[in-house]
């Protein structure tokens, strides 16, 4: 809550907050004036770690120095988006900084960074610097690598899990069975859990949906059903929903869920790396954390997936179900089909037209997003004591089928905020670049890596209109000059690019029908 500036007289260590409009991207920044009394006086450094107090309230920041008084005086304190935002104060705020004590975890973080394995103690104190920003991005950025590179034992990657969930807010929804749908990830237009939502919720179950933005992807949960309603919703009106609608479908920052792994996040995508421990502790004390008591978990493998052997996803499901059984969550893993995107859109207005025309019974839905939603709510509906196993599937065809699925995703759109949006005429990126292919033959290959950076080099998920919308998929027969796909963005300059992209690698492989590779799935 912002409040009235302070009537205090300065003093040398006492500043006058100025709001400097730079996202830092989950990372609190102040700035100083090189001349500045309190930079000269206590003798910081760039990059040094700084202690900001005001009304009570107090944050740790990574210090900038500047030579620029149009970006701060010396009499102020520059704030970054996030800092000011945290702080919560008004410009011209007086507040006090200092030098800040080093993490107490640090020297646990020395002794993963050598190598050695740590304790429930240590991961627990690593967790609570990281979730109160005690860490610079430097610190932050070795206890990513050095988990990576000496990987985590089970036991470990337990205890990483157990930290991240004890310090956030917990979800306690008083329900003996609250379901959960979640994916890796690494599949452009899997938008299966704004259909699986409502099919469960439907059938009477709980269905907390707390889904995340984009980082890397051309778009997230949240980004989608942003297109059709509300995501940012308040802590106390996100419970209300779902209380009256067993379901919601919200974008999770607002709720403080295991903050830890959104800084983590933060500095895991630029470096792309995702480690099977730190992706098991992410997921895992996210769904903990939103009081879920039973998850179905999809693990998509294939050429361009996360996961691209068998051998590999068995690996990775039996860590998931070790961890899951120590925190006492069910857990029900699915290893899917990811040699290929799923839907035919991809970015945020396409996979929310694809997601809308599944709802609805549509047939020009795509067949492939409709079977894999009913699979896996079949699943959750299986974890129903009164559901005979083998039998969801149907009881999730006939929800879907009869509109009911449809009837409830317009209810928890109503109670979240509807916005307009009409699937028929959806009003994509007006500039568009048809990519065609250049033999004749069989798609028998189509890179998910490259398809989702074409969607998001054309703009998504930022420009919500924008993105690639598949015309074929693998096995398809086409002739040359044949559409294989078209690429909507709103500006030039992302259309200019997306086709630079595709000049590279299309992204599709055109061969025999014979050479369309193999699908391992458990279903």
């Amino acid at each position: 809550m912002s409040t009235a500036p302070e009537t205090v007289t300065p003093t040398p260590n006492r500043l006058a907050v100025r709001r400097v409009a730079i996202d830092t991207y989950r990372e609190n920044v102040v700035y100083l004036h090189r001349e500045c009394e309190v930079y000269r006086a206590e003798g910081f450094q760039a990059l040094a770690k700084v202690e900001v107090r005001a009304n009570g309230r107090r944050i740790l920041a990574t210090l900038n120095v500047v030579d620029d008084e149009c970006i701060v005086g010396c009499h102020e304190l520059g704030l970054s988006e996030d800092a000011f935002l945290q702080l919560a104060v008004e410009n011209g705020h007086t507040v006090s900084v200092s030098q800040a004590e080093a993490p107490q975890s640090i020297e646990a973080l020395h002794r993963k960074i050598n190598g050695e394995r740590l304790s429930r103690e240590d991961f627990a104190g690593i967790v609570r610097d990281i979730s109160a920003h005690r860490y610079s991005k430097i610190e932050l950025t070795a206890f990513v690598v050095a988990t990576n590179r000496n990987e985590l034992d089970r036991e470990e990657v337990y205890f990483l899990t157990e930290g991240m969930v004890d310090c956030g807010r917990k979800f306690d929804w008083h329900e003996h069975l609250v379901v959960d749908k979640h994916c890796i990830g690494g599949i452009p237009g899997n938008r299966t859990s704004m259909l699986i939502v409502p099919i469960v919720a439907a059938h009477g179950m709980l269905c907390p949906k707390t889904s995340s933005r984009a980082i890397t992807s051309p778009a997230g949960t949240a980004d989608t059903m942003e297109v059709l309603a509300n995501v940012e919703l308040p802590f106390e009106q996100l419970t209300q929903i779902v209380r009256d609608h067993h379901a919601c479908l919200a974008w999770g920052g607002t709720a403080e869920l295991s903050p830890a792994d959104d800084v983590l996040i933060s500095v895991e995508r630029p470096l792309s790396l995702d480690s099977p421990g730190q992706m098991v502790a992410s997921i895992l004390s996210k769904k903990i954390s939103a009081g879920s008591t039973h998850l179905v978990l999809d693990i998509p493998i294939g050429p361009t997936a996360k996961v691209r052997s068998m051998p590999d996803a068995q690996r990775l499901r039996r860590l998931f179900e070790y961890v899951a059984q120590r925190l006492h969550l069910s857990l029900d893993v699915l290893i899917t089909d990811g040699r290929q995107p799923i839907g035919n859109g991809v970015g945020p207005v396409l996979e929310a037209r694809d997601v809308m025309r599944v709802l609805e019974n549509d047939p020009r839905a795509p067949v492939d997003l409709r079977q894999k939603c009913l699979r896996l709510a079949g699943r959750l509906i299986e974890f129903s004591p009164d559901v005979r196993g083998g039998d969801g599937f149907a009881i999730a065809r006939d929800i879907l089928d009869s509109g009911r699925a449809l009837s409830k995703m317009n209810d928890i759109i109503a109670a979240q905020g509807k916005k307009p949006f009409n699937h028929n005429a959806p009003g994509l990126g007006k500039l568009t670049l048809d990519v065609r292919t250049p033999s004749t033959g069989v798609v028998i290959g189509i890179d998910n890596l490259q398809i989702a950076r074409i969607a998001r080099l054309a703009g998504a998920p930022k420009v919500i209109n924008a993105g690639v919308d598949l015309l074929h998929k693998l096995g398809d027969s086409v002739a040359a000059g044949d559409i294989l796909y078209r690429i909507h963005a709103e500006f030039s300059s992302d259309l200019d690019f997306a086709r630079q992209a595709c000049d590279k690698a299309s992204g599709y492989t055109i061969g025999r029908a014979e050479d369309v590779p193999q699908v391992f799935v458990e279903f």
